[in-house]
């Protein structure tokens, strides 16, 4: 086995940045974004730039590479919703992908059935299993792309996605991920690990 690496310079013009980051920072979990123009108009885009970035004050981020609708829609109504992508609804995330005009609704174009939010005026995916509402806290410009990050109002989950102890079910939630290239990721096999109390404890 060798144990030679190659090496990319990020200031070496033949380095394909984006898709190296996107093909090594794997997997990504998918906020599928609903938000509404100051007009009214939804949209439904997912973006694989997401995590939680603080615990308390419970704060999520995504990050939008470029000026995109999303982006737009969330600055000037300050509000969106992160639904989770599950695999059962694979072909409908992926098809939101596409660049539709700014006028048309996604979820309206595509047959996905929303449902009114409970804290924010933008509305879930019906048949996300969980969804985050979310009102804007701030944005953070950085070069090409820009971090949103929001403040969690309500977390939704269905009841038939939630465990005994009351936490959502990995099984139920069945989460995509995005890894490099054009390719997904499946729900991914689950093991639970106790972590140690003391460092070399068990």
């Amino acid at each position: 086995m060798t144990h030679e690496r190659a090496v990319f310079a990020t200031d070496d013009p033949a380095v394909r940045i984006y898709p190296l980051l996107t093909a090594t920072v794997v997997p990504r979990p998918i906020a599928w974004i609903s938000t509404r123009s100051a007009e009214g108009i939804g949209n439904l885009a997912p973006h694989s730039f997401y995590t939680v970035a603080c615990a308390n004050p419970p704060i999520v981020q995504f990050t939008s590479v470029g000026d995109k609708d999303t982006l737009r829609n969330v600055r000037e109504t300050r509000e969106f919703v992160v639904n989770l992508a599950a695999a059962p609804m694979l072909d409908p995330v992926n098809a939101s992908s596409a660049r539709f005009d700014p006028r048309v609704d996604e979820a309206e174009a595509l047959g996905i059935r929303l449902e009114p939010s409970l804290m924010v005026s933008v509305p879930r995916v019906a048949e996300a299993p969980a969804s985050i509402e979310c009102r804007l806290h701030s944005v953070i410009e950085l070069g090409d792309s820009t971090i949103v990050l929001g403040d969690v109002l309500a977390v939704t989950v269905l009841r038939t996605a939630l465990a005994a102890d009351g936490l959502p079910d990995m099984s139920a939630l069945q989460p995509l991920s995005r890894l490099g290239r054009d390719e997904w990721g499946h729900p991914p096999a689950v093991f639970a690990l106790d972590r140690p109390d003391v460092p070399g404890g068990s």
